[in-house]
């Protein structure tokens, strides 16, 4: 059994990271979610905080899957875990270059190695910023996130 790290902002987490994250822990065993937390982007739609629980409420049913939090670099965090990998998501081909460009950073500078794991193909659309976008004038997103977000996202946006 490995141990990998799935690290992003998940902000808001959607169902194909959960995806990701259910054939990660197939594949490896034990997953640590890492709710990375990330100087360049200011603000976020959801703090770290809330991120977590959402994590922890919408991943419960996997019980070799962790959710912790990190400041800095991908590489420290899955280095903290003992991690074997770091594991990204992929969607689309544009998705592969920008982690492809990524992955030989990170083994660079760390000897850690990054696995892809393609999303479903009826999820390879999802991605946060649109979620967000949508969620915010008020549109239905709950099919495309767990129930855990789409309550959180609800609130947040009912005036």
């Amino acid at each position: 059994m490995s141990t990998v790290v799935y690290p992003g902002s998940f902000d808001p987490l959607h169902n194909g990271h959960v995806d990701v994250v259910e054939q990660a822990s197939t594949l490896f065993g034990r997953v640590v979610v890492a709710t990375m937390v990330n100087p360049g982007k200011t603000g976020g739609f959801f703090s770290l905080d809330e991120r977590q629980a959402m994590l922890e409420e919408a991943l419960g049913h996997l019980p070799e899957v962790e959710v912790r939090s990190f400041e800095g670099l991908a590489v420290d965090a899955a280095r903290a875990v003992g991690a074997d990998f770091i594991v990204k998501g992929l969607r689309t081909a544009a998705d592969f270059e920008i982690e492809q460009q990524m992955a030989h950073t990170n083994y660079s500078v760390s000897g850690v190695r990054t696995v892809y794991v393609p999303c479903r193909p009826d999820l390879s659309f999802l991605s946060s910023r649109f979620i967000r976008e949508i969620a915010h004038y008020r549109g239905d997103v709950s099919h495309l996130v767990p129930d855990a977000v789409a309550r959180r996202l609800k609130d947040r946006t009912d005036p």
